[in-house]
C-alpha cells in the first residue's frame, strides 16, 4: 500500500442506492419550480412596466401602483428560492445518497413550501410567504439534518480516512 500524495486521487465506486432515480427527480422539481416562478416574474414585470434591468420597482413606483408592489413581491419571492436553491440541492443528493426516500420526502415538503411562500408573496400582500416559508423551513431543514447525517456516517465508515 502506497502513502503517495496521489492516493487521494485513486477513483472510487460509487453505487447509488435503489430509488435514487426519484431523488433527480425531486431536484428536477426544483429546477420546473425556478420556471414556473421565472414566467411568474416575466408577467408580473410586464404588468408593472418596470423595464430591463432595473431589478425591483422602486418604492415611489411600488406606492403608485398595484401591479409595481407585486412584480417587486413576485421578483423578492424568485430571489429567495435562487438564494435557497444551493443548499437545497446539495443536501437533496448527499441525503439521497444513503436515505432517498427520506430525501424525497423532505424535498416534497420543500417544493410544497416554496410553493405556498410564491402563491402568498405574489399576492402583493408580503406577510402572505410565512406559511410558505414555515412548511419550506421543516423540509430544507429536514435535509440539512440529514444531509449532515449521512455525510458523517460516510466517514466513520471509511474510519475517518482522507
Amino acid at each position: 500500500m502506497s502513502n503517495s500524495v496521489f492516493d487521494a486521487f485513486k477513483p472510487i465506486n460509487v453505487v447509488l442506492p435503489y430509488g435514487f432515480g426519484f431523488v433527480g427527480l425531486a431536484a428536477t422539481g426544483g429546477l420546473w419550480l425556478n420556471f414556473w416562478q421565472m414566467f411568474l416574474v416575466s408577467k408580473a414585470r410586464k404588468a408593472s412596466g418596470v423595464k430591463y434591468p432595473q431589478m425591483y420597482a422602486s418604492k415611489e413606483e411600488q406606492e403608485k401602483s398595484k401591479e409595481a408592489l407585486m412584480f417587486n413581491c413576485v421578483q423578492r419571492a424568485h430571489q429567495n428560492t435562487l438564494e435557497n436553491m444551493p443548499m437545497y440541492l446539495t443536501t437533496l443528493f448527499l441525503t439521497g445518497l444513503r436515505y432517498p426516500r427520506l430525501a424525497v420526502g423532505f424535498s416534497s415538503i420543500w417544493l410544497v413550501g416554496r410553493v405556498l411562500y410564491t402563491t402568498g408573496y405574489a399576492s402583493g400582500d408580503p406577510s402572505g410567504r410565512v406559511t410558505g416559508a414555515k412548511v419550506g423551513a421543516v423540509g430544507i431543514l429536514g435535509l440539512l439534518l440529514s444531509a449532515t447525517w449521512s455525510t458523517i456516517a460516510f466517514i466513520t465508515e471509511t474510519g475517518g480516512k482522507i
